[in-house]
């Protein structure tokens, strides 16, 4: 998916609350909105560049949403809004192999206490639910989940087992919002409650999805499927 609005880089000074980030923009500094509550500490750090998009919106506070950043020569798009988007685009396009067969997707859509990302359905009746998950944490070519804890998460991944057992089909895509990932593992110094709810959905036939993108500043898009190690 392309980026249509208006894109700028800037050098990241310092973020001093989950939504809000100060950079230097042609030698201004701004306030921005950062549309991600996870940590990215590994990734916003003072002077590094990143990429602003510009928000043609006369009632909100900041002009600008930071969207990514490099990591040295390596691109992270941070939008905690676009892995749906992405991985939307995708199932229409069917890049996603293990859903090739579901042609009517539904967003936020709900089954006992959890609200899932997709439910898909094909003509048969069949009935799949899809959560997704980006993932921003890398290091040395290894990307992780979750970069901060995540009750919320494991409920998920318990609620998506809970589906199996009723006779859907469930499942969980983890999208790299980069890419020349080797491989993906639950981030169990972080979570180990999500790991182990990861793993638990695992044993108990719930797909375990993991692609990176191509992303530059302007487009992500799903690419290739990534090594998953439970």
């Amino acid at each position: 998916m392309n980026i249509d609005n208006t894109t700028k880089c800037a050098i990241f000074v310092k973020r001093p609350n989950r939504f809000q980030a100060y950079v230097k923009l042609e030698g201004e500094e701004i306030m921005v909105h950062v549309p991600n509550t996870g940590r990215c500490k590994e990734i916003l750090v003072p002077g590094c560049t990143v990429v602003l998009r510009e928000e043609n919106n006369p009632n909100r506070k900041t002009k600008y949403d930071l969207i990514g950043a490099y990591k040295g020569e390596k691109f992270i798009n941070i939008d905690s809004q676009i892995p749906n988007k992405v991985v939307h685009e995708a199932l229409k396009n069917k890049k996603i192999n293990k859903l090739i067969k579901y042609d009517n997707i539904m967003r936020e859509k709900t089954f006992n206490n959890s609200r899932f990302d997709f439910r898909l359905e094909n003509k048969n009746g069949e009935v799949y639910f899809l959560e997704v998950k980006g993932v921003t944490l890398e290091d040395g070519g290894i990307a992780r989940f979750p970069d901060a804890p995540t009750e919320r998460g494991s409920k998920h991944l318990k609620e998506l087992v809970e589906a199996k057992k009723s006779g859907y089909g469930a499942g969980v895509l983890f999208l790299m919002q980069m890419d020349n990932i080797n491989e993906f593992k639950p981030h169990d110094r972080m979570d180990k409650a999500f790991g182990e709810a990861l793993r638990y959905a695992a044993s108990n036939e719930v797909d375990i999805m993991a692609y990176e993108c191509q992303v530059d500043e302007k487009s992500i898009t799903l690419d290739q499927k990534v090594k998953i190690v439970l």
